[in-house]
């Protein structure tokens, strides 16, 4: 029988597995291969500072430029947690893997997910620099407006970057509506974590549909109970952006297990759940992500 540390281990891994996959924003963590975490609330993420070209001298050769390659220290702003309670009488310790392993998959499900995508679907919706706000989704326009903006996404980006397009679920059901878009619509794969995703293209950009409660400008993260939308907030139609401009990182903190003979409060397993995470734009990403709102 697995001992509450080998418990721990496991659930830190696959929950944090489960984030990526399960998340519509998980794309946003294949960018975070070469962030450095080693616990705790901090992440090292690696700067490279490159000078352009010079003129080439053919008595002194070439022109000299030093190369700063460096990691700049950031916080995981977002520091959440919550304790679970399994009663004794409700689950034997033989049992206690199971349970436990199913509490932590539906909170993720249900709490953590959802409100992950909408830290990130709003943190990224302020850094862009492409803007289109108060345009209401009509079918008679909403296939040319879209493209306008992944056109304007594409000059900002160059035509070799591969581009994703979050789009609230209720904006994605009209465009499927649009007369013109099935002449538009072609079908590809896409990674996401180690799945492979197929998916639906527009103009070679992936189309990610988002549940509408997830893509509103501004929220409120609650200190007891989850997070709701701000009364100020908008609704996002869409974010266009390149897939390797957002780096998101989000880490289970060590998984504390205390068994009902260790628990001075309860006799009862408490499990302590805690999640780190954040979104990280790089400055020179910003001209290239686009956000239209409604009004």
């Amino acid at each position: 029988m697995a001992t509450t540390n080998e418990y721990a281990k496991i659930f830190q891994k696959e929950l944090d597995k489960q984030i990526v996959e399960g998340s519509t924003s998980g794309w946003m963590e294949n960018n975070a291969s070469q962030v450095i975490y080693n616990g705790g609330n901090e992440v090292k993420l690696p700067k490279i500072t490159l000078k352009g070209l010079g003129k080439y001298d053919r008595d002194s050769g070439y022109a000299g430029g030093a190369v700063t390659y460096a990691y700049e220290t950031l916080k995981l702003t977002q520091d959440r947690g919550r304790r679970f309670r399994i009663d004794a009488l409700d689950v034997d310790e033989s049992g206690f893997g199971l349970a436990a392993a199913n509490v932590a998959a539906e909170f993720q499900r249900t709490q953590v997910i959802p409100e992950i995508d909408a830290y990130r679907y709003s943190t990224l919706a302020e850094a862009a620099t492409i803007t289109k706000s108060a345009y209401n989704p009509d079918k008679a326009n909403l296939l040319s407006t879209l493209l306008g903006q992944i056109s304007a996404v594409r000059e900002a980006a160059g035509d070799e970057s591969e581009l994703v397009v979050a789009i609230a679920r209720s904006v994605y059901d009209k465009l499927m509506l649009a007369s013109e878009v099935t002449h538009s619509i072609d079908c590809g794969s896409f990674s996401q974590g180690d799945l492979e995703l197929s998916v639906k293209t527009i103009a070679g950009a992936v189309i990610i549909p988002v549940p509408s409660a997830r893509m509103k400008t501004e929220y409120t993260f609650s200190d007891t109970d989850g997070f709701t939308a701000s009364p100020t907030a908008k609704q996002i139609n869409w974010i266009i952006c390149p897939k390797n401009a957002p780096i998101a990182v989000s880490k289970t903190d060590n998984v504390k297990i205390i068994t009902p003979e260790q628990n001075q409060f309860a006799d009862a397993w408490d499990i302590d759940y805690r999640k780190y995470h954040d979104l990280f734009i790089p400055e020179n990403k910003k001209a290239a992500i686009a956000v239209c709102t409604a009004s």
